[in-house]
């Protein structure tokens, strides 16, 4: 096991992925929703699962639904949840105030 702390792109996966930690969760999902490609993300679940932190599996043929092929499947498992709840939720950017520009208001 590696003694740095993950990177901010893991940690948004880990995050993600403990806000609902019994849910499997779809690969393409989870980019969306922490903003990562393709290309960033299938690595750093591949590192996870390596590390046994993930759980990986494909769909069941009766979870997949239109004809489309079954897709990848995550999870964390009892190590990956531990090591998610030891990271800060990310501030919020709603709270954060707008470089450069100011409101004006009327008198």
């Amino acid at each position: 096991m590696r003694n740095r702390p993950p990177s901010p792109q893991t940690s948004s996966v880990l995050r993600a992925l403990v806000a609902d930690p019994d849910a499997w969760r779809y690969g393409y999902e989870l980019g969306r929703e922490v903003g990562l490609k393709a290309g960033s993300l299938y690595p750093i679940l591949i590192r996870l699962a390596e590390r046994e932190l993930l759980e990986a599996r494909w769909e069941d043929q009766s979870e997949a639904s239109g004809g489309r092929p079954p897709r990848h499947l995550y999870r964390l498992t009892g190590a990956g949840r531990e090591l998610a709840s030891t990271l800060a939720p990310v501030a919020s950017r709603t709270s954060a105030q707008p470089r450069g520009r100011h409101e004006l208001r009327n008198a």
